[in-house]
């Protein structure tokens, strides 16, 4: 297992780098797709590229693109005409991407996911087979959404998700977000005094400042998003330097810019992090604080005795947060039992459910095999 970076200045020398540019970056004050900005970021990471390191970029701006040509006079607010735009959009943003890296002599690929396209198993494999076969060829993998066809998938910043998800699949040395801020701040940055925070090691450094979203004429994220996609990529061990488009050739050359996020945990095995990030949760488990210990403390399977009560409805194999009473949440996992289910085995022994209910009923909660511990503070989405 190789270490994760730790100072910006290793990004020049980093095998694999994933870039995510968001479509404020890409966009002038009109809206629409602006070529030079698109040209700029092309041209720092053809530099990159033809130095022998990697990068893989996952780019919004579909919509942004086709704004002009289907005469629409801003981002689509109805999901069909959303779709229809990215359709269009696509290609048309493909097509620029090719002839700037193509003036590098530089080739690129077209891949459209979902998060769930990375993250469940039978697909996984296909993903990262296909990511890594294109790098091995020389090829920039240009990622975005896969707006056309998405449902709920177009919804408030994906793409951000996306990103930190990419980083994972192809085991990225670090995760540099592009944006119109140049970095985190204590505070937004149009008031006077914001100070901009050059460096986080732990997100609880991060839960009282006031980073909602000022709203974007093309863009579908906000910085609550890029801390959000910090979060999950740094919990699996991959660094985040979060930086303004306009200093992308400073990042690529490990200056001091933007704000660094330092990896909090190990790389999860895809399965693990499914379950922390991209699973839908189908209900709650409430336990007590010896269970909270032993699931939260030491990963332990989830017995019935620690259970004390069950909210929403669910089957069995679904994905459910597990709670301590207070309501903090502890882990994920597949319960092993329906919620209608539940009740009657909950704070019970496994000696006492196999004489009263059966042999089949004698089993966890949660199996510790499909169950992921939540980092105490992970609650940026609330």
């Amino acid at each position: 297992m190789k270490k994760p970076l730790r100072r910006r200045d290793q990004i020049p020398t980093s095998h694999r780098v994933v870039v995510k540019v968001g479509s404020s970056s890409l966009t002038g004050e009109d809206g629409h797709l602006d070529i030079a900005r698109l040209e700029r970021l092309v041209n720092v990471l053809s530099e990159r590229r033809l130095a022998g390191r990697e990068v893989v970029l996952v780019s919004s701006g579909a919509q942004a693109a086709a704004l002009g040509p289907l005469e629409l006079p801003g981002k689509p607010k109805d999901l069909a005409t959303a779709q229809a735009a990215a359709s269009v959009g696509q290609g048309l943003l493909m097509a620029e991407y090719t002839r700037a890296f193509g003036r590098h002599d530089l080739r690129v690929g077209q891949v459209l996911l979902t998060a769930e396209d990375i993250l469940r198993r039978g697909q996984y494999r296909n993903s990262r087979r296909a990511l890594e076969r294109l790098l091995s060829l020389g090829v920039v993998p240009i990622i975005n959404e896969n707006d056309t066809v998405a449902t709920d998938e177009i919804r408030f910043g994906d793409n951000d998700r996306l990103a930190a998800l990419v980083a994972h699949l192809v085991q990225a040395d670090a995760l540099v977000l592009l944006t119109d801020v140049d970095g985190l701040y204590d505070s937004p940055p149009s008031l006077p005094g914001a100070r901009k925070l050059t460096e986080i090691h732990r997100f609880e450094e991060v839960e009282h400042l006031d980073i909602r979203a000022r709203g974007s004429k093309v863009g579908t994220g906000g910085m609550v998003t890029k801390v959000q996609a910090a979060a999950l990529a740094t919990s699996s061990g991959i660094p985040v330097l979060l930086t303004s488009a306009d200093e992308a050739a400073e990042a690529m050359a490990g200056q001091e810019v933007g704000t660094w996020f330092h990896p909090t945990g190990r790389r999860l095995p895809a399965r693990q992090l499914w379950l922390a990030y991209a699973a839908k949760i189908h209900g709650q488990v409430v336990i007590d604080e010896g269970a909270v210990r032993a699931v939260g403390g030491r990963g332990a399977s989830l017995l019935p005795a620690g259970v004390v009560g069950v909210n929403g409805t669910f089957r069995p194999g679904q994905a459910v947060e597990i709670v301590s009473e207070s309501g903090l949440p502890i882990a994920r996992g597949l319960s092993g039992f329906s919620s209608s289910r539940i009740p009657e085995v909950m704070g019970r022994s496994m000696a006492e459910i196999e004489e009263q209910l059966g042999h089949d009923y004698a089993h966890e909660v949660v199996h510790r095999d499909e169950l992921v511990v939540m980092a105490r503070h992970r609650r940026l989405s609330e």
